[in-house]
């Protein structure tokens, strides 16, 4: 009779088993996606939706701010930063340096500007990241 009872046991438990196994296999199985909401109707609407999907105000507004950066940085180089160099080297005019045809000074001084605005863009990341912007 021990021996009946522990089977008996043993069988409830397995199906017990199985079903739980069954309702986590559920759990697990992928949902099917929700339908896609309709297109609007209406050119304004779509414009609005086009707009809102893919964030061309905030593309916009960073290419605006990305050029005037850029024009403010060339400021400080050819206004701030070379001078400096001027004193370094009295006499020689930066932009002016040249190895044959090359025109090194002029490259130097774009050279200066890209690692300015590249280092001023990544100060921007880093603070906006900090601050839970992206």
């Amino acid at each position: 009779m021990t021996v009946d009872r522990t089977i008996t046991n043993s069988v409830g438990s397995d199906s017990e088993m199985l079903d739980e196994l069954r309702k986590i296999r559920a759990l697990l199985e992928p949902k099917p996606a929700p339908p896609a909401p309709p297109p609007p109707k209406g050119f304004v609407k779509e414009f609005k939706m086009f707009l809102e999907q893919y964030k061309v105000m905030g593309m916009a507004v960073a290419f605006i701010l990305g050029l005037y950066l850029g024009t403010l940085v060339q400021s400080l180089v050819t206004n701030l930063i070379m001078p400096i160099i001027d004193i370094v080297l009295p006499g020689i005019a930066w932009q002016n340096i040249h190895a044959g045809p090359f025109l090194i000074g002029s490259f130097l001084g774009a050279l200066v500007t890209f690692l300015i605005i590249a280092l001023v863009i990544f100060l921007l990341v880093k603070i906006t990241s900090k601050l839970g912007i992206k």
